[in-house]
């Protein structure tokens, strides 16, 4: 008889263990894009990474003779505007929209003199390495999962601090 009740309640453990790890989970992307939103990201690094492979070197590019705080801002209807990029004081604006897996953000906001750069819309496809309440870490440029050992890449890592909203 207490064999009968251990395996009843093993068969039962199971079933209930099963049913609440098969329930839909809440997609991560949704609790991504109010970090995005909720304010501004002031720059606060630019460093280049040049690779042959998965070797490489960084260099660090931030211009530190701009006085004025760059200020990387996204609104929940999809636009982003960054202002006083590379010390312009002209606004740049643009759209922006998150993967699926909310692990890649897409803009297509355009800048000029980008550090490190040639490529006038950096943010085009950009890996989200890091995102909280504090900071945010971007990646941009030849930033593909797949790569043969001489294939020469070049990585720009944007870093910014989150300005809240008032």
């Amino acid at each position: 008889m207490k064999n009968k009740n251990i395996l009843f309640f093993l068969i039962a453990l199971v079933v209930t263990g099963t049913v609440i790890n098969s329930c839909k989970k809440e997609e991560d992307s949704k609790n991504i894009k109010p970090l995005f939103t909720n304010g501004s990201w002031q720059l606060s690094s630019v460093m280049v990474f040049n690779y042959v492979g998965s070797n490489g070197e960084k260099t660090d590019t931030l211009s530190t003779t701009c006085g004025s705080s760059q200020l990387f801002t996204f609104n929940s209807n999809g636009t982003c505007t960054y202002t006083n990029f590379n010390c312009q004081s002209t606004p740049h604006s643009g759209n922006w929209s998150l993967s699926d897996d909310g692990l890649v953000m897409f803009s297509n906001i355009i800048l000029d003199s980008i550090p490190g750069g040639k490529n006038n819309q950096p943010f085009t496809y950009s890996k989200i390495i890091n995102i909280g309440n504090y900071s945010m870490v971007l990646q941009t440029g030849d930033v593909a999962t797949y790569f043969t050992a001489t294939t020469k890449r070049k990585i720009v890592q944007f870093g910014f601090i989150h300005i809240a909203a008032k």
